[in-house]
């Protein structure tokens, strides 16, 4: 199976800007801890402070679909529940 990437960015709210910050240090240890994880990068924008560029890849779809359910369940999921998510996924 060909390795999952994902990258993009999300748009985080001003007022969750803090929270979302304080969750994502969390948030890349545990990603960078699945297994079949190869990458994970989640950058602030130098520019645009609420913005972060994502960059991600997986072994395959089925590691990449065990992030994705894990995320969802997580306190990241939880935090960045009104963040706007812009990504373009290659498989």
């Amino acid at each position: 199976m060909p390795k999952v990437t994902l990258k993009g960015f999300i748009i985080v709210p001003e007022s969750e800007l803090e929270i979302v910050k304080s969750e994502l240090v969390n948030h890349k240890r545990l990603s960078l801890e699945e297994h079949g994880c190869i990458r994970f990068d989640v950058t602030e924008s130098l520019e645009n402070p609420l913005r972060f560029d994502v960059y991600e890849e997986f072994r395959d779809k089925s590691t990449f679909e065990h992030h994705q359910a894990r995320v969802k369940a997580s306190h990241w999921g939880k935090v960045t529940v009104n963040v706007e998510r812009h990504y373009q996924m290659v498989e």
